[in-house]
């Protein structure tokens, strides 16, 4: 294998969904017509089409980059042909409800297939990636003929999706929309700027669907005075036909860091008497309504910042394996030493087990999150299905936010272990880091995520989504703790969960003495250590499945795992038990080399230091 390469990270991605989150035993919900067979069917023709068609797209896409002209977007070469046989495949729809034309598989598995579509090339999934989304937004918002009209043609990939918030004065700050919607008849006509709308305008569909918010006329300031509406491209015909084309112009798109194969553009919204809507939802819901858009877009980000780190991570190893450099420390001053691969240096070996256990822990989370959207559905309206969406809620700002940062400093680490070939555009290296940037910015900044914590999800509900994950949080550790070969990551683990409460118990004492700015500038760091016993509970919970599993592999070939020689022998013919070995390496690195940092966490948010809110520039 090259090491420009894209490898698909099928073991993994099977351990996750087969052996951890188990999607194969989903009780109680419409799956149960669906086996492992199918399931690895999926993935491995996933996996041929990430590999065969996508993945050489990713360097020429960023080279070449998008083309704007006479007002169209024209994609790099070869993604339409991609985009056709994407359609094709079926794969658009794959987790919608096959009684709405979709392939009805379960969430994770969908996100899965997103994952190895996103490694393989990020900004060609940009396209189709919204999509989903704002058809699930009309499957339980749209009015019956938006659904039954509109609905196939964005499940088909006949038609794309995107959604349209940003207005050049209102990016973090939503309230501050200026686009305007008045109606007329039937529907709406909608007036305004939007910019940095990802997949605004391309050549790859015949229509686009945008979700805008926009305000009405007498409507109240801020997000309270927002509704949310479907604007199609081009008009569309009681018939579902297409009519006219609609009044949105592309007027530009951006050349930005990364991610140069998907378009970000500015749309120019009825500069010609107002572009025809539809409004979804009631009016004054827009915020409301968004939401629901909003959270699966972030959940989407955390899959597209561990796809992209799992790329980098691989071409890493690849390259680390093939790269001859230098002698062991312990014979550096021998001339004759044997010259050894870069993988067997101990500084490399670390760089690589940071790398895989941050991907291991994050594509862990992203397919549990998976998995209690879907128990949800399944037990809505119960306590249950209350209980899995308290999970939802806490932990999506997680999967975006924690796994965007780390997923840059995995991309940073993946070239520092390039050397300087990373730092040049003959490898892939340099490109994983400028397309990751920017997971930690759209679909809300980060900063803005940990706000959303403090400020929401730990407190609604009189704290009870808070509450509940610790639970499921602290049912893990303790899981651990019945294990006495895992008794000093236990006890990391532990340490790690007291400083949690500790700081989160601070963060409230905060928040009801009024102190609201001191509360927010340690958002983040409370963000961070949330994530960080949570992604260590991700890794906990995969090495109790692995040493099991070891054990039972090591039984069935007469292995005592206790005799160093014969394990050695065997785990070197053996890659099933070498891969569960990994994940018992991942969980001890991750508590005994990351969780550390959770003690400078706690201290810095329990400090009564007020420099950030004292000091002037």
């Amino acid at each position: 294998m090259s090491t420009t390469d894209f490898v698909s990270p099928i073991w993994d991605i099977s351990f996750s969904l087969f052996e951890h989150i188990r999607i194969q035993d989903l009780p109680n919900t419409e799956y149960t017509d669906f086996d492992m067979e199918m399931y690895k069917m999926v993935l491995a023709e996933a996996a041929k089409l990430a590999e065969e068609t996508l993945a050489p797209l990713n360097a020429a896409g960023d080279r070449e980059g998008c083309h704007w002209k006479d007002g169209r977007v024209h994609t790099p070469k070869g993604y339409k042909q991609a985009y056709k046989k994407y359609v094709e495949g079926g794969w658009q729809g794959l987790s919608i409800e096959a009684e709405h034309g979709g392939g009805g598989l379960p969430k994770p598995m969908a996100l899965a297939v997103v994952e190895l579509f996103t490694g393989a090339c990020a900004s060609f999934i940009m396209y189709p990636g919204l999509t989903v989304a704002v058809a699930n937004l009309i499957t339980s918002m749209g009015s019956p003929w938006v659904r039954a009209t509109l609905l196939p043609k964005l499940i088909s990939g006949q038609w794309a999706g995107t959604m349209c918030l940003t207005e050049p004065q209102a990016g973090s700050a939503v309230g501050d929309v200026r686009t305007t919607a008045r109606r007329k008849g039937d529907h709406y006509l909608i007036e305004g700027n939007k910019i940095f709308i990802s997949s605004g305008d391309h050549d790859l569909t015949e229509n686009i669907l945008h979700v805008m918010l926009a305000r009405l006329p007498d409507a109240p300031p801020g997000i309270k005075g927002l509704s949310l509406f479907l604007v199609p491209k081009v008009w569309i015909n009681e018939d579902g036909s297409l009519a006219e084309p609609n009044d949105v112009h592309c007027t530009g798109i951006e050349h930005k860091m990364g991610l140069n194969g998907s378009s970000t553009c500015t749309l120019s919204i009825g500069d010609n008497g107002g572009a025809k809507a539809w409004l979804i939802g009631n009016e004054g819901e827009g915020i409301l309504r968004m939401f629901s858009l909003m959270n699966e877009a972030r959940i989407g980000v955390g899959v597209q910042s561990y796809a992209v780190a799992s790329a980098a991570y691989h071409a890493a190893l690849s390259y680390a394996r093939e790269r001859i450099q230098g002698t062991r420390i312990s014979e550096f001053k021998n001339a004759e030493a044997e010259r050894i691969p870069i993988i067997e240096h101990p500084d490399v070996k670390r760089m690589l087990l940071h790398c895989r256990s941050q991907v291991s822990a994050m594509r862990a989370l992203g397919l549990s999150l998976g998995k209690f959207a879907d128990l949800h559905v399944a037990h809505q309206g119960s306590p249950e299905g209350q209980r899995y969406m308290d999970y939802l809620e806490v932990l999506t700002p997680i999967c975006k936010s924690w796994s965007s940062d780390q997923c840059f400093e995995v991309a940073s680490w993946a070239l520092q272990i390039f050397g300087g070939y990373g730092y040049i555009g003959e490898y892939p290296a340099e490109q994983y880091v400028r397309d990751s940037k920017v997971f930690s910015i759209y679909e809300g900044t980060n900063g803005i995520q940990a706000l959303d914590l403090i400020g929401r999800k730990m407190s609604q509900h009189g704290g009870r989504s808070f509450m509940a994950t610790m639970e499921l949080l602290n049912s893990s550790i303790n899981k651990l703790g019945e294990v006495e070969e895992f008794a000093s990551e236990h006890k990391a683990l532990a340490q790690a969960r007291d400083r949690l409460g500790s700081a989160a118990m601070k963060m409230m004492g905060l928040g009801m003495a009024k102190k609201v700015d001191a509360a927010a500038a340690h958002a983040c760091n409370l963000l961070n250590l949330l994530g960080d016993v949570v992604m260590a509970v991700m890794l906990a919970d995969q090495a109790l499945i692995a040493r099991d599993a070891l054990a039972q592999l090591a039984a069935q070939a007469g292995i005592d795992l206790g005799d160093s020689e014969s394990r050695s022998s065997w785990l070197e013919e053996h890659g099933k038990a070498r891969f569960y070995i990994s994940k018992l390496d991942d969980l001890r690195y991750f508590c005994h080399q990351f969780l550390p940092r959770t003690a400078a966490l706690e201290m810095m948010i329990s400090s009564a230091d007020s420099s950030v809110l004292d000091c002037s520039f």
